[in-house]
């Protein structure tokens, strides 16, 4: 009912510099616009266009990074929900975009992060 629906997989780099990743950072960023222009080239189609920006998820990706207290212990004291993300926390994210309750969001990229962006 709500349409068909394409959710790509953003990530806070898509808005936050890191020195460590540029590449991916840029490709994070260029997914945030995508999904804009995507959104009203396809709309006429049914079609909605938004991403998930994931924050920090525990993957084999981020092992290695969980692992080193230098990182990870700012990082949790900066996040209000105190803990790092889940797959599940992203699937969740990405199956509300997919759904009919989203039927009126496109061109978004909604920040799953446990509240890290917002916090100083």
């Amino acid at each position: 009912p709500g349409g068909a629906s394409i959710v790509g997989i953003a990530s806070l780099t898509s808005f936050f510099g890191n020195a460590i990743v540029p590449g991916y950072g840029a490709a994070k960023a260029g997914l945030v616009q995508l999904a804009k222009t995507l959104s009203i080239a396809w709309a006429e189609k049914n079609i909605r266009v938004n991403n998930v920006a994931a924050g920090f998820t525990e993957t084999r990706m981020t092992e290695a990074v969980k692992s080193i207290p230098q990182i990870n212990q700012p990082m949790l004291e900066r996040t209000p929900l105190k803990r790092w993300g889940t797959p599940q926390d992203i699937a969740n994210g990405v199956l509300f975009l997919c759904s009919e309750q989203a039927g009126f969001i496109t061109g978004e990229t909604l920040v799953i992060d446990g509240g890290y962006s917002i916090a100083g």
